[in-house]
């Protein structure tokens, strides 16, 4: 299941933030922010980091391929 950021509205977000402000209250909910914020930080640079991984084994994996296809020739 694929969701969307575009199918969140602004009327969803405010109910969103009304919960959350009756759930955590206002002195906790820039704490939570601060710290949604850098758990997405250090995610992006875990997941960029795979993503170079990934670009390197493919780069590593063509160039065997044309190691190959240069000894058939």
């Amino acid at each position: 299941m694929v969701v969307h950021l575009n199918a969140i509205g602004p009327v969803s977000l405010v109910i969103i933030g009304v919960v959350a402000l009756l759930i955590f209250g206002p002195k906790k909910l820039p704490e939570l922010g601060k710290a949604l914020g850098s758990t997405l930080r250090e995610f992006k640079k875990g997941t960029s980091g795979l993503i170079d991984d990934e670009d390197t084994k493919k780069t590593v994996i063509e160039h065997k391929d044309i190691d190959k296809d240069k000894e058939n020739k």
